[in-house]
């Protein structure tokens, strides 16, 4: 039976008992306030009243997570998994009411200590009012060519300082070196030394030119990121350009910014994560990834970052393969939303084993910055370590042992073990 409310859950932690605390949180989160209101009559708050649909209490904590709290002076902390029901004739199939209403007040009330979002499921009314990835996985295959496997990327470094010409020569080395994606770093925009238009008009051209010669036409996502009109005019540069992707810093544009651009746009868009931890890093406070990531794909993001494994972020393993696991995890019935992954910081050969076996798919992204360009051997032999040991990695087959007959993988491997 589909589902007919806006479900959410969270984890909470309160001093006050976690029935009572879950009930608050409905009515600051509906129909209710902290004193009874002529109008909220019985008929109203059983049509519009948030209900709660669990609570579980889980353990108990020593003392209170967050600031600000009240009641902590002799009550024991409890902490409790709660799940919340909305009916959607609240606020209709849309997105920013939905934050409003799933992620709102509820973080500033004192009688939490801690709070955090962990899951929502959404009526199949949203896959009807929003466009959802217009790519995904399989159109982004068809664009790039690689039927099978990870996608091996990198990032264009120095993060900003090149002019256009420099950035088209070393996307040239890398378009040599057989790579399939290549992406603006999120702090390349269109500054004076680097303007938008003319990186794309550089960057197309060598692109094209290796196409026409190559039959292989390497996908780059510029990094479009700014205003509304901004980011339409800059997605129709790349268009005319014959450009295959274009990118967006998701905190930076916003949710309304990246439904615009979802509904305008003509090509994947890569959704770059960057100020996510501001969300998630305290474990009692903000978003859960499996939670936020569904806002973006529903808005139009094709690829979604996810951190990577044993990398230089704080983010556990553990937590970067829910992620990527989610991202390939359909949401609705008769529309999937299905992003592809991307694993990034400080990706090299030797994440590939642990990637591959925890996602169960090769329907990744791996953006490599120094685990292509800092190869002893070059960027070339970057590229092909990494997807030798991807392609040893879906055979079963250990690095070790696939280093033996692949030199460029043996000298990753070296390189990386001192």
């Amino acid at each position: 039976m589909a589902l007919q409310r806006i479900e959410a859950d969270y984890i909470i932690e309160t001093a006050n008992n976690p029935h009572k605390a879950a009930e608050v949180m409905a009515g600051e989160q509906s129909s209710g306030t902290f004193a009874k209101v002529p109008g909220e009559t019985p008929e109203l708050k059983a049509r519009a009243a948030a209900r709660v649909e669990s609570v579980e209490v889980i353990s108990e904590a020593d003392l209170p997570s967050l600031p600000g709290a009240a009641g902590y002076d002799s009550a024991p902390i409890k902490r409790a998994r709660v799940t919340l029901s909305w009916p959607i004739d609240n606020i209709g199939p849309s997105l920013p009411n939905l934050v409003a209403t799933v992620a709102g007040n509820l973080f500033e009330l004192r009688d939490f200590s801690g709070l955090r979002l962990l899951d929502m499921r959404l009526p199949e009314a949203f896959a009807s009012a929003y466009p959802g990835p217009r790519f995904g996985v399989a159109g982004t295959r068809e664009l790039t060519g690689v039927t099978q496997g990870p996608l091996i990327g990198s990032i264009v470094k120095p993060s900003v300082g090149f002019s256009p010409e420099e950035t088209a020569d070393l996307v040239q080395t890398l378009c040599e070196a057989d790579i399939d994606f290549i992406k603006d770093d999120e702090l390349q925009a269109d500054g004076p030394t680097c303007p938008f238009n003319d990186r794309v008009r550089a960057v197309m051209a060598t692109i094209n030119r290796h196409a026409d010669r190559t039959g292989k036409k390497v996908m780059f996502a510029f990094n479009l990121t700014g205003d509304l009109d901004q980011m339409r005019r800059r997605h129709d540069v790349v268009v005319e350009h014959g450009g295959t992707c274009v990118m967006a810093s998701l905190n930076s544009v916003g949710l309304v910014g990246m439904i615009e651009l979802g509904r305008h746009n003509a090509l994947p868009i890569h959704a770059h994560r960057n100020g996510w931890g501001y969300l998630t890093r305290h474990p009692m406070l903000g978003w859960s990834y499996v939670a936020w990531q569904k806002l973006w794909r529903l808005a139009g993001a094709d690829h979604m970052h996810v951190n990577g494994l044993q990398s230089k972020f704080s983010e556990n393993d553990d937590s970067v393969i829910a992620s990527a696991k989610t991202c390939l995890t359909p949401m609705f019935d008769a529309k999937s939303c299905i992003a592809m992954p991307v694993f990034s910081s400080a990706q090299t050969a030797l994440q590939a084993p642990a990637t591959y076996a925890g996602l169960g798919s090769a329907d990744l992204m791996v953006a490599a910055g120094g685990g292509i360009m800092a190869h002893p051997d070059g960027p070339a032999a970057g590229v092909s370590s990494l997807r030798r040991a991807y392609e040893a990695s879906i055979a079963g087959i250990s690095l070790e042992e696939a280093a033996r007959d692949h030199p460029a993988l043996a000298r990753s491997l070296m390189g990386q073990a001192a």
